[in-house]
């Protein structure tokens, strides 16, 4: 095997809550994860000449060590000794710096395809115990599905997995510094923490009502005050019929859960008539239910 074309999926936040501030400066987290149908396509390929070279469709992506895909190979590349080198190829449609994990993502392809190609023998554990050096999103993206995600977000635990639905990703031109709302977090009192233990019944229950109406997301009181167009997208959404909505990670993404297609469609139609945002996508989740 030479070449591995792979999908590196988007994921969404069902709930978020921080529970505090470590003595390293990570926040222990408790969320319920889900990868959905947005995705980016990324190739692995093996190349005689050795070193990385990574192309991107993208022209403001960096295409050395300052993108975490290329991290990722090189990684692999030291710790195994490669001789051979590898050529990635990254064909961006996730939004960037969205809270989607795109680039988290995508460097969990890269993590996965080249144990292939160069015929490494690493277990999903053994890649995913790598992932995390990387940053804290890369082991649930080499696991996927439906996972709650303690400590920084690598202790994984896979959870019944999502009822059958439609998610509607909006993306607002606007730019958001997950370090900068976590600052802001911390010097707040949380007085609500979402209901994760709800949102884990709801799917153990098969039910999306009970998902949808325990989601919440605690970054919301940082990001919404300082960026009202996610609240302005968010009841666009609830008024086509969502039956929730709700940034992901720290933004400045919304997501609507929709049981009916048509109204995902009509909400996604009156947000770009707003101007709200162009990024605006209907898809649905990644998973399948245990019979």
């Amino acid at each position: 095997m030479e070449r591995m074309d792979l999908k590196a999926l988007a994921k969404i936040n069902l709930g978020l809550d921080v529970l505090g501030i470590r003595d390293d400066g990570y926040h222990d987290v408790k969320m319920v994860m889900q990868s959905i149908y947005l995705y980016d396509d990324v190739i692995v390929e093996k190349k005689e000449e050795p070193g990385i070279e990574l192309i991107s469709n993208l022209y403001f992506l960096p295409t050395d060590d300052k993108n975490i895909a290329y991290k990722a190979a090189k990684m692999l590349m030291d710790e195994f000794q490669v001789k051979e080198g590898v050529r990635i190829t990254l064909k961006k449609f996730i939004p960037v710096a969205a809270g989607l994990a795109g680039g988290s993502s995508n460097a969990a392809a890269v993590l996965y395809g080249m144990n292939q190609i160069f015929h490494l023998g690493l277990s999903q554990k053994e890649l995913m115990e790598r992932g995390v050096k990387l940053g804290a999103d890369v082991p649930y993206c080499i696991m996927r599905g439906t996972v709650l995600a303690e400590g920084i977000g690598e202790k994984l635990t896979p959870l019944p997995a999502m009822p059958k639905c439609y998610v509607l990703i909006a993306k607002p031109p606007i730019s958001v510094s997950t370090q900068m709302v976590y600052e802001e977090l911390d010097a707040k009192e949380i007085a609500e923490h979402p209901d994760i233990e709800g949102i884990i019944k709801g799917l153990e229950q098969n039910s999306l009502d009970q998902i949808a109406a325990a989601m919440g997301n605690v970054l919301e009181l940082v990001t919404i005050d300082k960026y009202p167009v996610i609240e302005d997208i968010k009841n666009i959404m609830k008024e086509c019929g969502a039956l929730n909505a709700m940034m992901s990670g720290s933004g400045p993404t919304v997501f609507g859960i929709f049981r009916e297609r048509a109204k995902a469609k009509q909400a996604q139609i009156k947000i770009r008539e707003a101007r709200l945002a162009r990024q605006v996508y209907v898809t649905n989740v990644h998973g399948k239910r245990r019979q």
